[in-house]
């Protein structure tokens, strides 16, 4: 089964991102901070979800990530009007950094993406 792996504290946009992965019978796993997340990338994870305004330091998280899973796509949202912080992301290693209104729209296409 595909796996995603997400660093996020919305519990609302938690259980949307769950309901959508359940549809398209990807599995999705949340992390409270990035020392949690790097340990449920086993079994093989396919895509990583990153909400940057996730109190945990999201941005250093990405630049874990990167440091270790070079190929692995890691998907970033946060405000439209966060500019700086969308660079920070950029530059830690983002694959894509979205504003919410755009990860939501495409929500089903991004998670989908984890089953090929």
């Amino acid at each position: 089964m595909a796996r995603v792996v997400a660093l996020m504290d919305d519990l609302f946009f938690q259980m949307k991102v769950a309901e959508t992965a359940k549809q398209l019978g990807v599995e999705f796993k949340v992390a409270a901070n990035g020392e949690v997340l790097a340990t449920m990338l086993e079994p093989p994870t396919k895509l990583v979800i990153v909400d940057l305004n996730a109190k945990s330091n999201p941005v250093a998280t990405i630049a874990q990530l990167r440091a270790t899973e070079k190929e692995l796509p890691i998907v970033s949202f946060l405000s439209h009007v966060q500019v700086d912080l969308a660079a920070q992301a950029k530059e830690a290693g983002a694959t894509q950094v979205l504003p919410r209104s755009v990860f939501t729209q495409n929500l089903a296409s991004i998670l989908a993406v984890a089953k090929d």
